[in-house]
């Protein structure tokens, strides 16, 4: 498979990663610009690696919109080639959550291709993946405001995939995968399924389809009411506080009724109890230079509070957020934009997460795309850090359960290196569920190799 990333975390040696072509998609926002085609180019060496790319990279452009006449903009993307067998071995399409995060920030701190980036005071060389992969990247865009929504992410990204086949012809029988984590976890299943109407009613060119996987997805926009059971259970809220909230609260905790005081009153000792959590990982710092404000509602950029928070404006390498601070500005220097092949003029600054795009959340619920692509007979990978207080691990299972479907193979260990790496099951609808232990928001972030194992397994087609 082949996979797209450009200061990723992956560690360990060669992996069947490289029998894998990703195709890394971001397609939340549109790049502007007034070539609406689909063109690429081959990146030979990039600013701060030495020599030439020990891996071959491809950057471009694919033009989409409402209609072939129509085109509203282009996606800029990246693709890495496989370093197993380029030929045959499967093509992923990954799309970053956010919604707003670039692509690229999926590409380096995920599941992409290795470089060496300086993190924590060591110097980190991250594993030769192997695969090939496009991302489309919206990061790289911003100077005007632009309206996305999931339906138009759907459209859009199965739109790319088509062009960017037809561009690229010698993959048309290769197996395709659609991934992502996070927010993607709402319009992933819809795209496989728009995908594999598309192919059933002669949509060419033909996509192999075969499935998709997910990593600590958002599913059902209620995530959130199984933070209380999840922070109990990590021994972050006492029994007694736990035990009123479930009587006055009823299991509500989104959307708490003001009249309700009894609850009113255990949501408020609650959210003091879990302050100063880091919820992306509530073992890791709670770095203030990154959380400045609750997660789903940031919208300063590292540039806006580097500005405004001058004190703050180099994370401590402790924290998580020194590293995405290196990326943004790498990612900001013309040379790296002209080795990436970047249009000059075409975009603004670079920025990881982008949260003050117009977006309308028109799927708010994913799990009618999950039933249907189960009668389709499609495999499914879906996975979860067991330490992430954002989509903690209990909602995906409960929305798992609800599809009904039969156990096959019992909740047992998994193992990496002769470790336990998690816990999972597969279900007779060919979806497999695995916690990844020590895993985060994402889980691929915090536990690159373990996540790297579990993959390559499955991809493989074998057991966890």
């Amino acid at each position: 498979m082949a996979q797209l990333s450009l200061c990723n975390c992956c560690s360990g040696g060669r992996s069947s990663l490289s029998q894998v072509l990703i195709v890394f998609a971001l397609v939340l926002e549109i790049i502007c610009s007034f070539q609406l085609s689909t063109s690429h180019s081959i990146v030979q060496s990039l600013p701060g690696f030495q020599g030439p790319l020990p891996f071959v990279l491809e950057t471009g452009y694919v033009g989409v919109g409402e209609t072939e006449e129509e085109q509203d903009g282009e996606v800029f993307y990246y693709f890495i080639h496989s370093e197993n067998n380029p030929k045959e071995d499967p093509l992923l399409l990954w799309l970053t959550g956010g919604p707003g995060c670039s692509a690229f920030s999926g590409l380096v701190f995920e599941v992409g291709r290795s470089f060496i980036i300086y993190k924590r005071g060591i110097q980190w060389e991250l594993a030769k993946s192997g695969f090939e992969a496009t991302v489309m990247d919206k990061g790289l865009v911003l100077e005007r405001a632009v309206h996305q929504s999931t339906r138009k992410v759907v459209q859009d990204a199965h739109q790319f995939l088509r062009k960017w086949l037809v561009d690229h012809p010698e993959f048309l029988s290769n197996e395709v995968y659609i991934a992502g984590d996070s927010v993607s976890g709402l319009p992933i299943p819809a795209i496989v399924e728009e995908i594999s109407n598309g192919n059933e009613g002669g949509v060419q060119p033909h996509i192999n389809l075969q499935g998709y996987l997910l990593g600590n997805p958002f599913t059902t926009f209620t995530e959130d009411n199984y933070a209380v059971a999840f922070n109990h259970g990590m021994g972050l809220i006492s029994d007694e506080l736990y035990e009123s909230l479930n009587r006055n609260c009823k299991g509500e905790f989104i959307n708490v009724n003001p009249g309700n005081k009894a609850c009113v009153r255990d949501m408020e000792s609650y959210k003091e109890t879990i302050s100063g959590i880091y919820v992306c990982h509530i073992l890791e710092p709670n770095c203030e230079f990154a959380l400045r404000k609750a997660w789903r509602r940031r919208s300063l950029t590292l540039t806006d509070q580097l500005h405004k928070f001058p004190i703050l404006a180099v994370p401590p390498l402790s924290c998580r957020s020194h590293a995405y601070l290196l990326c943004t500005y790498w990612a900001n220097f013309e040379e790296v934009r002209k080795a990436l092949n970047v249009r000059k003029g075409s975009i603004g600054k670079w920025q990881r997460c982008n949260y003050d795009i117009l977006y309308k959340h028109d799927i708010r619920n994913s799990v009618q795309y999950h039933e249907n692509l189960s009668s389709k007979g499609y495999r499914s990978l879906i996975y979860s850090g067991d330490h992430d207080m954002i989509v903690p691990f209990l909602a995906t299972q409960a929305w798992i359960r609800s599809l009904n479907y039969t156990i096959v193979d019992e909740w047992r260990q998994w193992y990496v290196n002769g470790q336990v790496a998690g816990y999972t099951r597969t279900y007779s609808n060919r979806m497999t569920f695995a916690t990844v232990k020590g895993g985060g928001h994402t889980a691929t972030e915090y536990k690159p190799e373990e996540c790297l194992g579990m993959f390559i397994r499955w991809i493989s087609k074998r057991p966890l």
